[in-house]
């Protein structure tokens, strides 16, 4: 009787550090839905690197970055992010058949997934951080809009060694704010988006100077988007 009663005692606590871990992670996302994030866990994690590069991150509004910007984001990332609710089923799936059939683990994110992952997590593969990037999103996705998930991303996604958000990345590579960004460079900043300390904008290789092109003609596929005549202009 005694050792059944630790084990339910073990259990309700367990489940009562669950849902208090619960309610914080939500009371956070209901917060950050208001107020600008003032870091990001890739930002804190790049701090304590030793860097001859310094951290340049400025937090711009919606209104403030050129719409250019977050189309390119969705042509290049994400051009199911209107229909998802934060996860890409089909796209899962298909990195889960090729991760059975040898390749490696790939990450088949979302926006709404790299925001979480950027903003809470760390980088790497493993499953567990996926599982938390998976509900982390579908918490984004119920409590914040679209928009929101788009300017918190912009703000937040790393374009190059230490220059994190659209601002610091517009001004540092073309020396314009990022609300004068044209379709040209909104694409060149989004084709280094899948790895930033490697792919460069200034001195683009053969394969980025590819998506760059790439990412140009899906921007004019998508120029239509219902969702996007809503982005501040």
């Amino acid at each position: 009787m005694a050792r059944r009663s630790r084990t339910k005692k073990l259990l309700t606590w367990l489940m009562s550090l669950c849902v208090g871990a619960l309610l914080l992670v939500l009371g956070v996302l209901v917060l950050f839905r208001f107020v600008n994030p003032p870091t990001s866990a890739f930002m804190l994690a790049y701090q304590w690197q030793p860097s001859e590069a310094p951290l340049r991150q400025a937090w711009v509004d919606a209104e403030q970055i050129s719409p250019w910007m977050p189309l390119a984001v969705i042509a290049s990332e994400d051009q199911r992010f209107p229909q998802h609710w934060g996860l890409d089923v089909d796209a899962i799936q298909k990195a889960v058949e090729e991760y059975r059939s040898g390749d490696g683990l790939r990450g088949a994110s979302t926006i709404t997934q790299q925001t979480a992952k950027n903003l809470f997590l760390w980088n790497g593969r493993s499953f567990v951080r996926k599982a938390l990037e998976a509900g982390l999103a579908l918490g984004l996705e119920l409590v914040w809009s679209k928009q929101r998930i788009l300017e918190v991303y912009l703000n937040i996604a790393e374009f190059g060694p230490g220059i994190y958000g659209v601002e610091a990345a517009s001004r540092h590579y073309f020396g314009i704010p990022a609300s004068r960004l044209s379709a040209r460079q909104s694409a060149r900043l989004a084709a280094v988006l899948p790895n930033p300390k490697v792919l460069s904008v200034v001195n683009p290789s053969a394969y980025v100077a590819g998506r760059v092109a790439w990412i140009r003609g899906q921007m004019h596929q998508l120029a239509g988007l219902d969702y996007l005549q809503s982005w501040p202009r």
